[in-house]
């Protein structure tokens, strides 16, 4: 529900209203401008008939919300929002960031190789699975804890920002010690349990869009983790499972115009994982920048052929070198910074 006040309304007034919906247990976001005053409800709202809030002076206008997702909603909160990280970083706003790294930590050597070659190309954020949720339990799983430490000092050596997927609550602590952006992956979208224990943290998070999740069901997700206080939340399109087997999932590239029209957090695009395929990724990276999302995550493997995970989908460093240079050309004419 969100309630506009009459531009000639007093504090007073508008402290009067507060209190009162304050008392029956509901929260307050102000979304006021210097031109408006006006500030959302969160919580058990159906309790309430917009109606009788007429009854309070300098109530303009009261306005149900019909989305189940209030505080992620554009009709809740109508400007962008702009999520920083370290070094200047911003997802959301005229900066167009790039996110590159293995699938997965193997070894210091090959996290350091890579790194250092992304973050010459104008990468801004290293990513790799220290922790890999896999398929199949006899797959590579991770290095884990150690892989957070390699990602830590890889990242302090070169100045990228470090991107990881979680895959428990009991994590959090050292992820939030070692890493600039947790990472939820499509299996974890639905793990409220998860959800809730990051809406506690202070670290801003990645949420990927589930297997075959809707859009409204993704937003929800984002709501658990907004309604638990953290609003610093990124979604990431990786493609959806459909009835098509060539690719390993399908871009739903038309979801970050409908997240922009749905709601105000930035979108990002994982070409990697909705094609599954190298050969595809820099043409699908360029259709993200051209559609308008925030940015790109991106798997890339300085020897792909011998790659614990995912070898299919990574683009050899010269390939991406040669990618963020198409993307530049392209981010002058859009308007778009990447560097």
């Amino acid at each position: 529900m969100i309630i506009q006040m009459k531009k000639n309304s007093t504090k007073k007034e508008y402290e009067k209203i507060v209190k009162y919906l304050e008392e029956k247990k509901l929260e307050i976001k102000d979304a006021s401008t210097d031109d408006i005053r006006v500030f959302g409800i969160i919580g058990d709202t159906l309790s309430i008939d917009p109606s009788d809030l007429y009854a309070f002076d300098g109530v303009k206008e009261v306005t149900r919300v019909s989305t189940p997702f209030k505080k992620a909603s554009r009709s809740f909160k109508k400007k962008d929002t702009i999520v920083r990280l370290k070094d200047g970083i911003e997802v959301g706003g005229d900066q167009f960031v790039i996110m590159a790294g293995p699938c997965s930590v193997e070894s210091e050597e090959q996290l350091r190789i890579i790194a250092k070659s992304v973050k010459k190309s104008g990468a801004h954020l290293l990513r790799g699975g220290a922790y890999k949720p896999r398929t199949s339990p006899y797959a590579f799983q991770g290095l884990e804890v150690e892989g957070l430490k390699l990602l830590k000092k890889i990242g302090d050596e070169t100045g990228l920002a470090i991107v990881t997927e979680i895959p428990s609550p009991d994590l959090i602590p050292i992820f939030e010690e070692y890493v600039d952006l947790i990472q939820v992956g499509a299996r974890n979208m639905q793990n409220f349990h998860l959800l809730k224990a990051l809406g506690k943290c202070k670290t801003p998070i990645l949420l990927k869009r589930g297997l075959s999740a809707t859009i409204e069901e993704w937003l929800m997700a984002a709501e658990y983790i907004m309604a638990g206080g953290n609003e610093n939340v990124i979604l990431c399109e990786r493609g959806i499972r459909t009835y098509e087997k060539y690719t390993r999932n399908t871009l739903d590239i038309s979801s970050v115009l409908a997240v922009q029209e749905l709601s105000h957090l930035p979108v990002i695009i994982d070409p990697s994982h909705a094609a599954g395929r190298w050969n595809m990724i820099e043409k699908l990276s360029l259709a993200s920048l051209a559609v308008g999302a925030s940015g790109l995550i991106v798997e890339v493997h300085h020897d792909p052929e011998h790659a614990l995970s995912d070898g299919a989908q990574s683009l050899k460093l010269d390939k991406f070198t040669h990618l963020m240079e198409e993307l530049k050309k392209v981010s002058d004419v859009l308007g778009k910074k990447i560097k």
